[in-house]
């Protein structure tokens, strides 16, 4: 072979070989291309197959006394509520997990609701407990049937956070309490709170949450200083209203509120007489101090007192302060008869001090 034929056949084989590499490297390359995870499908719903029957219009259930129950979901609400995207269908219902569901062994609608008041408290234990404690437990456990529920408050599957919206708090309350509802929405706590004022105290303010005391017990009555005085007493918030926060000192310092004030020291479940915060100014009913149906307006005032003092005439709420305190503005009188006090007494107790030192110093002396 030629010099010429060798260098012919030479760049054959590289050129053979550059074909053979360069295939390779697109062999090696396709499947990388075509390695990329496919899309995945879309997750199953866990709550379809329940909705698949529950989202129908027409479903409903009858219980043996003939009460009948809507079985009917309402998706959208349950989406928005604060279990929306927490709880599944069976999270709640796990008993319904069989098909058909078992049949509830009870005869009315609201025995259902009771036999499913237990449920709540596997995730809400805290407050389950609590509940025990609150007066509507006990109405419920001597047979009450209509004491409320967890779901009578929250509702069942529409629960949202109640921190959001004040007045479905008193609105909750309405649906077993209206006529005291009436009376509040009447009133000057009421009238500001339509007016989404966060400012004033709505029924759990006072009453609490869960653990909800009896309000006609020594201690409730006792307490309900505390209670207004929680936001009165606040220096801050009532400079907002240009109302004074010294009402509850005021009251301690006067002849009513000296009582009551001993007894609360003291942690006795003794009924106080003495009239406390409610009894002059209302409990749910409570009207502005220049509200022309207040009670402790001047006009009303007398009223007001003889509550307690059935003969009390009418200069007798003159000798009542008005939780100010005396001052030369204010009761000017009372107040320099307290200033003059404040100064005679030390000064007697101190000069008979020194009298008994002196005399003494004379004995010792003349011994």
């Amino acid at each position: 072979m030629n010099r010429r034929k060798r260098g012919a056949l030479s760049r054959l084989l590289l050129g053979a070989c550059a074909a053979a590499s360069l295939g390779l490297v697109f062999l090696r390359a396709a499947p990388v291309a075509q390695s990329a995870p496919p899309p995945s499908p879309p997750a199953q719903d866990p709550n379809a197959s329940c909705l698949r029957c529950h989202l129908r219009p027409e479903i409903a259930m009858t219980f043996p006394n003939g009460d009948a129950l809507s079985l009917t979901f309402n998706e959208e609400a349950y989406r928005s509520s604060v279990h929306g995207d927490k709880l599944n269908c069976l999270d709640c219902h796990e008993r319904n997990r069989r098909y058909p569901h078992p049949l509830p062994e009870v005869s009315g609608r609201r025995e259902y609701s009771q036999a499913q008041y237990e449920l709540c408290k596997r995730c809400h234990f805290k407050n389950y407990t609590l509940t025990l404690d609150s007066v509507h437990f006990e109405a419920l456990s001597k047979g009450f049937t209509y004491a409320p529920l967890c779901t009578d408050c929250h509702t069942a599957h529409a629960a949202t956070p109640i921190r959001e919206s004040r007045t479905q708090i008193a609105q909750a309350c309405s649906k077993c309490h209206e006529g005291i509802y009436e009376a509040y929405s009447s009133s000057i706590h009421g009238s500001a709170l339509r007016e989404e004022n966060p400012d004033v105290p709505v029924c759990t303010t006072c009453h609490g949450v869960h653990n909800i005391p009896s309000a006609t017990t020594a201690s409730f009555r006792l307490d309900s200083l505390n209670l207004c005085a929680g936001c009165h007493a606040d220096k801050e918030l009532m400079d907002k209203y240009g109302i004074s926060s010294n009402v509850l000192k005021t009251y301690l310092d006067d002849f009513h509120g000296k009582t009551v004030g001993f007894y609360q020291k003291e942690g006795t479940d003794v009924w106080p007489d003495q009239p406390v915060c409610s009894d002059c100014h209302g409990v749910h009913d409570i009207k502005a101090v220049d509200d022309p149906e207040s009670r402790v307006i001047k006009e009303n005032l007398l009223t007001t007192c003889r509550k307690c003092h059935p003969d009390a005439t009418v200069n007798f709420p003159s000798a009542w302060l008005s939780h100010y305190e005396p001052s030369l503005d204010k009761a000017t009188l009372v107040y320099l008869v307290k200033t003059y006090y404040r100064f005679l007494i030390p000064f007697m107790v101190g000069g008979l001090v020194l009298y008994i030192m002196v005399d003494l110093w004379r004995l010792a002396r003349n011994r």
